[in-house]
């Protein structure tokens, strides 16, 4: 399945009348350029669940920062690395709670 698929997916599972109305997903640029992810975890199956950040300060276009703080996950990279955070994020929500 295609990654924005795939994400769009997680949202509309969660969307459940009350979640989506004080939570979310928001995607925006970076003006370093960049992209920046964040994924609201409350009451979510992912409140509360470990996250091995991930920190890969390579040279620009490629950096990318993914981690999860205050029960949000946030990711950050470089302007061709979008793709690769909503893949972080699709893998660790998908994976078995470890």
């Amino acid at each position: 399945m295609h990654t924005l698929a795939q994400l769009e997916s997680w949202y509309a599972d969660h969307c459940n009348g009350d979640w989506e109305h004080a939570y979310g997903v928001t995607i925006e640029s970076l003006d370093n350029p960049g992209w920046r992810v964040r994924v609201d975890l409350t009451h979510t199956t992912l409140e509360g669940r470990t996250f091995v950040p991930v920190r890969r300060p390579e040279p620009d276009p490629e950096w990318i920062v993914c981690e999860v703080n205050d029960n949000r996950f946030e990711g950050a990279g470089g302007p061709y690395m979008l793709e690769e955070i909503l893949q972080q994020f699709l893998a660790w929500a998908s994976s078995p709670p470890t």
